[in-house]
């Protein structure tokens, strides 16, 4: 019976107890600073890409191709000097698929797709953040009316370049366990064209 009540008696195994309560608690609020730092480190990223997107689809080729050196002027005649309509050229989307999916206008059946300079953008991007593939990476060409009909120096439409980054996901330590991932907005730079010829840009 002594032996017993000392046994109940006994606290010096407490503080053992406590620790082992507390520690999963204190393991995963460590995992969830970490994964909140990452989650931030890999959003910068992203968006840093998708910037410097714009940027190398503003300077390099065009992924519509044969919207560089399609003339407005003799090919729908629009009077030369005069700000291409919308109802000519609207806008042309490029994504991986191999295609560009364009409204409005003659133009639509001339505009091919530039693999060469969808790679040149998704590649810049990447090397940036290096969890973006090319079904994450989506180019549009939009109409704003900047440029004219008959540009003997350029495309008759300047448009504004819109990178979008799309269905990106983030995957936390604090998740290993569970297989959970979290959804990360989609992200979107624009530029407007400058000179959209060429291989390189800065």
């Amino acid at each position: 019976m002594t032996r017993l009540r000392n046994l109940l008696s006994d606290s010096t195994g407490v503080s053992s107890l406590e620790f082992a309560l507390v520690l999963p608690l204190l393991i995963l609020f460590l995992f969830g600073i970490i994964d909140a730092g990452r989650f931030m480190w890999e959003y910068n990223e992203a968006e840093k890409a998708t910037q410097m997107g714009a940027r190398v689809a503003a300077v390099t080729d065009l992924v519509p191709s044969g919207l560089y050196t399609y003339s407005f002027a003799v090919s729908d005649g629009v009077t030369q000097g005069n700000p291409v309509p919308t109802a000519n050229f609207d806008n042309a989307t490029c994504d991986d698929s191999g295609s560009c999916n364009c409204s409005g206008g003659n133009v639509c059946a001339d505009i091919g797709y530039d693999a060469d300079a969808f790679d040149r953008v998704a590649d810049r991007m990447s090397s940036i953040y290096p969890g973006i593939g090319r079904a994450n990476v989506e180019i549009e060409y939009k109409n704003v009316g900047l440029g004219y009909s008959g540009d003997p120096n350029g495309p008759d439409v300047a448009p504004l370049i819109i990178v979008r980054l799309q269905d990106l996901s983030f995957h936390p330590i604090s998740c290993l366990l569970f297989g959970c991932t979290i959804s990360m907005p989609d992200f979107r730079a624009a530029l407007t064209a400058e000179d959209v010829n060429g291989t390189v840009s800065n």
